[in-house]
């Protein structure tokens, strides 16, 4: 210890201890440590497993998020379109929302969220943000039912854009088609031509899109042509429309008559005539 403390004399001999026992710490320690280091391991395997299911879970529920942003972003989309619309038009308009159809693929009715506490009254014309939809056939408290231009008894004078040829756009029952009537051989309506509402009969009001020829066939044993048209507005997609609530006309017993009475074009006066 003297020699230790005062001369230093056994300090090489104890690094050189120190040295060799450091295997012998370390094997030791082995254990322990192979411990520690199987909890950590396990330890961090569970916490990355959480913060997967949490991040899967957050992405799911931003994913929900992301499509629900998307469809008000359409939504928005058509509302600005119909709220542009309305800067055109010199009738007083209501908003409303269509709320429900009819099963009956034989009826093209729709059903909207407005009725005579709004002001919304049969026979009152229906437009959305691309053309003429149809008309209010009947009105209850706080909804109404509309009958769409595309059904087989609904039908609207109506005359080429281009030239003032007056024609009627008649429903067929199909969603997706019009039939124009009365269109003589000679008549000049060309495919692309912009159908619009005449404002005869008093029944819809002058100007409005009703739809767009697409084609024209002539027959020569027939004394008019077969002309089908593509109705402008969107029937089987606009999801708010705008109800024309200016006075309307009187009631027209063909529009107000029960279901299954006789099926008599319920927009086109009896007095229409013919081109």
């Amino acid at each position: 210890m003297l020699a230790d403390s005062r001369l230093g004399l056994l300090g090489p001999g104890r690094a050189l201890l120190s040295d060799i026992s450091v295997p012998f710490y370390w094997v030791s320690s082995l254990p322990g440590r192979m411990a520690g280091w199987l909890g950590e391991t396990f330890a961090s395997r569970e916490d990355l497993a959480a913060e997967n299911r949490a991040l899967r879970a957050e992405a799911l529920v931003l994913r929900a998020r992301a499509q629900r942003l998307a469809a008000l972003s359409a939504e928005n989309l058509r509302l600005r379109e119909l709220l542009n619309s309305t800067a055109l038009l010199e009738e007083n308009v209501l908003v409303s929302e269509i709320i429900g159809i009819s099963p009956d693929p034989g009826l093209q009715v729709a059903v909207i969220d407005k009725g005579r506490s709004s002001g919304v009254l049969p026979g009152q014309a229906v437009i959305d943000a691309s053309g003429l939809f149809g008309q209010v056939i009947e009105s209850g408290i706080v909804s109404s039912r509309v009958l769409l231009v595309s059904d087989s008894t609904h039908a609207v004078p109506a005359q080429v854009l281009r030239n003032g040829v007056r024609v009627v756009v008649e429903g067929n029952g199909r969603i997706d088609s019009l039939d124009v009537d009365y269109v003589a051989p000679t008549m000049d309506v060309r495919p692309g031509d912009l159908l619009v509402s005449s404002g005869l009969g008093q029944r819809f009001p002058g100007g409005y899109p009703v739809g767009v020829v697409e084609s024209v066939t002539n027959d020569p044993g027939e004394p008019f042509s077969v002309v089908v048209a593509r109705p402008s507005a969107q029937l089987d997609r606009s999801r708010h429309v705008l109800v024309l609530t200016d006075p309307a006309p009187g009631p027209d017993p063909r529009v107000l008559a029960p279901a299954g009475a006789a099926a008599d074009p319920v927009a086109a006066p009896a007095s229409e005539p013919a081109p």
